[in-house]
């Protein structure tokens, strides 16, 4: 494993995740549920900051390796994962919603492996769809995390829930697509 400042910010992506839903799980004498909702949404935003920042870095400082390009949509899927587990322990959001993000992410990440050993992985890269869903979910779930009314014209959940049921669509969307150009390659290779 290469000890380097992208792989440094994916594995503290990784560590985070107990701290961002253990904030939950706080009595409330030591945090109000507002500041959970804060706290909550300030962990998932800067988690979904250095997913962009390693990235970048990785390729600027020429420090890119395949264990990195392991790691980061791992870690990637594992907060994104938690965040709607909480969303859905918290009743913000509806567990069919939670099931399709998740259920895709893993049938994807299967597929991608599935096609790369058989030599048609770059057949399944990441479509301009499929950052178009990350998109959507990644800003709806600290709009949901925080909760709160900002004033009285922006309603946080009230908007993440728009934006969590475009990323659903979005989500079932660029799995049948990833699905119609890796069927031909399942009867193909049986």
């Amino acid at each position: 494993m290469p000890f380097n400042l992208p792989n440094v910010l994916t594995w503290l992506r990784i560590v985070a995740i107990p701290l961002f839903v253990g904030i939950f799980y706080f009595p409330s004498t030591w945090l109000s549920h507002a500041d959970q909702n804060l706290i909550a949404t300030i962990i998932f935003t800067g988690a979904a900051i250095t997913d962009w920042l390693d990235g970048y870095l990785a390729r600027v400082l020429r420090q890119t390796s395949a264990f990195g390009a392991f790691l980061d949509p791992v870690a990637d899927k594992l907060m994104v994962a938690a965040a709607l587990i909480v969303l859905v322990y918290l009743s913000r959001l509806d567990a069919l919603i939670a099931f399709i993000i998740i259920g895709r992410e893993i049938t994807i990440s299967a597929l991608r492996e599935w096609m790369a050993q058989i030599g048609k992985g770059k057949s399944v890269a990441v479509s301009f769809l499929g950052k178009l869903k990350t998109v959507s979910q990644m800003a709806a779930i600290p709009l949901l995390l925080y909760d709160e009314k900002i004033d009285e014209n922006f309603d946080s959940h009230e908007i993440g829930t728009w934006l969590i049921y475009l990323a659903a669509i979005l989500t079932l969307w660029s799995m049948a697509y990833y699905l119609k150009i890796a069927i031909p390659q399942v009867v193909k290779h049986g």
